[in-house]
């Protein structure tokens, strides 16, 4: 009786369930972060890592930032890295750091669904984003994925809040988020060109035609402004190293990526096998030459990266056994609760309001697509907050509708 008044009293205050939840998710990161420090093999760690490690120790040795793709383009990370070891030390240290962040962000999860879908979701999604492994297993890694999708979803709150509100604090806070996260890695400059088409269209046509009628002196201004300062920097050779850079990483990617077939980032059974056509024939372009002489195969890879970005289990599918048809439902519900999560947003109208969460998840599509899924999903990792949203809607929609047709079968 005591439990049942407490309940009635404190149920539409909104800390009755996030302080839960949030004690949740810390315990499962924070679990996972000490299982992983007391094991025998210690904190995992990988190319990546070593890399990242490396720069930020040159780093404090001596500061200076090089016009290399990867000082250019991760330069919010190695900063952020640079700076929590200057101050703790240990790189455990970060990594506590980033279990904790994990953690309390689901505290993010809960307040976009809510605002977006209702309660029920919101409580349903932040479980979902608790007990996510493709989440929770990067915490261990020096690497940027997990404050990387930490900072996602405190820029889609901040957007959302800005809608809703008119304070400048959440317009600021917008803009200081999105900065970062561009800065980040290059991952953050296609989420947020993905971003900016849910802002254009949550302000209509009416709105954004207004704006640049009134500020179209600055607009124009600043736009002369920075193709005159990008002419200068390109015929000046300021910018050759970080472009010979960036065209030797895509190098890379067509080489031993695209012209080996690979789906993933190493090679498996799935891949798409091929003889590419290495020859430069446009634009002397060698980029532009492989993609054009080889798209039929490129589309053909494009395709099988679509269907892998599912997950494993697309490939590993069992029909010829109980066990192996058990296996696949239970790894395709997720999707199915996604599936059912959209159509109800679009039959509800709340897919107009809520297409940054698609938007988000289309953009992290595109990214593993056009470059390349690793075997274990990591590049997959920031989508999948937004997934567990859209997910937790369509189980909500089938517990409502479950709830509603056992009423009326007790009825008679």
């Amino acid at each position: 009786m005591i439990v049942y008044r407490l309940y009635h009293k404190y149920k539409d205050r909104e800390l009755f369930y996030i302080l839960p939840l949030v004690v949740l998710s810390l315990a499962v990161n924070l679990g996972y972060f000490y299982k992983v420090m007391v094991s025998p093999e210690g904190f995992p760690t990988s190319d990546d890592s070593e890399w990242y490690l490396n720069y930020a120790y040159s780093m404090l040795d001596n500061f200076q930032i090089s016009l290399h793709m990867n000082d250019i383009l991760y330069m919010g990370y190695n900063m952020l890295l640079t700076l929590l070891l200057a101050i703790f030390k240990d790189p455990a240290a970060v990594l506590f750091l980033q279990a904790a962040t994990t953690g309390l962000s689901v505290m993010l999860v809960y307040a976009i669904a809510s605002r977006l879908f209702n309660r029920t979701t919101a409580v349903i999604a932040s479980v979902f984003y608790s007990f996510s492994s493709g989440i929770i297993r990067w915490t261990t890694y020096v690497i940027t994925d997990s404050f990387f999708i930490s900072l996602l979803l405190l820029c889609v709150y901040l957007v959302l809040r800005c809608f809703e509100s008119d304070k400048r604090r959440y317009k600021a806070g917008f803009a200081a988020a999105a900065l970062l996260m561009v800065m980040f890695r290059p991952a953050g400059i296609i989420t947020l060109a993905f971003m900016m088409v849910y802002i254009l269209v949550r302000l209509g046509r009416t709105t954004v035609f207004a704006f640049l009628k009134r500020y179209r002196f600055v607009l124009g201004g600043g736009v002369a402004a920075a193709a005159a300062i990008g002419v200068y920097l390109l015929t000046s050779g300021k910018l050759d190293p970080l472009l010979a850079s960036m065209e030797e990483n895509i190098r890379m990617v067509l080489y031993n990526i695209y012209a080996t077939g690979w789906v993933y980032d190493k090679s498996t059974p799935y891949d798409h096998v091929y003889t590419p056509n290495y020859e430069i024939n446009i634009m002397n372009s060698l980029i532009v030459s492989f993609l054009i002489n080889n798209w039929d195969h490129i589309l053909i890879l494009y395709g099988k990266r679509m269907i892998s970005f599912l997950g494993w289990w697309v490939w590993r599918a069992d029909f010829g056994s109980l066990w192996g048809v058990a296996s696949f439902v239970r790894h395709a519900l997720p999707t199915l609760l996604f599936v059912i999560g959209s159509g109800a947003a679009i039959m509800a109208g709340r897919f107009r309001q809520a297409s940054v969460l698609w938007l988000v998840i289309l953009a992290v599509f595109v990214f593993c697509v056009i470059f390349f899924i690793d075997v274990m999903y990591r590049y997959k990792a920031p989508a999948l907050p937004f997934i567990a949203i859209v997910s937790a809607y369509g189980a909500d929609r089938v517990l409502t509708a479950a709830l509603g047709w056992f009423r009326r079968w007790k009825r008679g």
